[in-house]
């Protein structure tokens, strides 16, 4: 898993993993294995699942780089304590899934928060055969 500056300003984790690499052979696959996490972690909670590649592909200007075939987004939250209201600014969090032909690419946002990073972190990597 890397960790990168995105467009100058974003910090984001990112994985590639080659479909070979992976029991999973869809972005919806992947999606669903990540709801069962966060259904199961004490403190996360499942809000949605938005279908990125449908939405932008349904745009009359809309554009998708040709390499994608789908693109999710599952989006949840690690609300535990709201200490302050701005912290909603940074609240929930998402998981993006992009399939490739022959590979997904997963990236997410930073969180503030090392229990969320710590967690969508090991979530990510467990996509991967080990």
């Amino acid at each position: 898993m890397k960790q990168t500056i995105m467009m100058e300003k974003y910090p984001i984790f990112e994985l590639d993993i080659k479909k070979s690499e992976t029991k999973f052979q869809t972005a919806g696959e992947i999606i669903e294995y990540l709801k069962e996490k966060i259904d199961n972690h004490p403190i996360a909670v499942y809000i949605a699942t938005f279908d990125h590649y449908s939405h932008t592909h349904s745009l009359d200007d809309g554009e998708i780089a040709s390499e994608i075939v789908d693109a999710k987004n599952i989006v949840c939250c690690f609300g535990k304590q709201l200490p302050k209201a701005n912290m909603l600014a940074v609240r929930p969090r998402s998981i993006g899934v992009a399939e490739l032909n022959d590979e997904f690419v997963i990236s997410f946002l930073e969180a503030p928060n090392p229990i969320a990073n710590d967690a969508m972190e090991s979530w990510v990597k467990g996509i991967v055969n080990l």
